[in-house]
């Protein structure tokens, strides 16, 4: 069973994000770097980039495929994982603690109104 942490909302396309004030940090839940196995590459967004939700955020690479990473919510890109880019397998490891991707400060609150909770994730990929 995938570990999907209380306390964070999930997208239907598998990004889980940490919201505290007007930040909201941004990463790959377990059961995606689960089915996608060990990454190998990740293209990290540009800090102070403009982002919509929906837009791709990152692009990740792994061993099997090579998948974009979406923004939950729409904000300006304050700061990147950048050790990602020396060991993307950190996602792997960790994807909810040193695996994070990007913080984000959120430009509209009601859009995570439109993510799940956990016990909606989990219900999401069938756990």
């Amino acid at each position: 069973m995938s570990e999907v942490p209380e306390g964070l909302r999930y997208t239907k396309d598998h990004e889980w994000a940490k919201v505290e004030g007007d930040m909201v940090t941004v990463g790959i839940t377990d059961h995606a770097q689960d089915e996608l196995t060990e990454f190998v590459y990740i293209q990290l967004p540009k800090e102070g980039a403009q982002i919509r939700k929906g837009d791709v955020l990152a692009v990740v690479e792994s061993v099997k495929n090579t998948a974009d990473v979406y923004a939950p919510v729409s904000g300006t890109v304050v700061e990147v994982n950048a050790s990602l880019e020396e060991d993307p397998a950190i996602i792997n490891r960790s994807p909810y603690a040193d695996g994070w991707i990007a913080r984000i400060r959120l430009a509209d609150p009601s859009e995570l109104g439109a993510l799940m909770d956990a016990k909606g994730y989990r219900r999401h990929i069938g756990e």
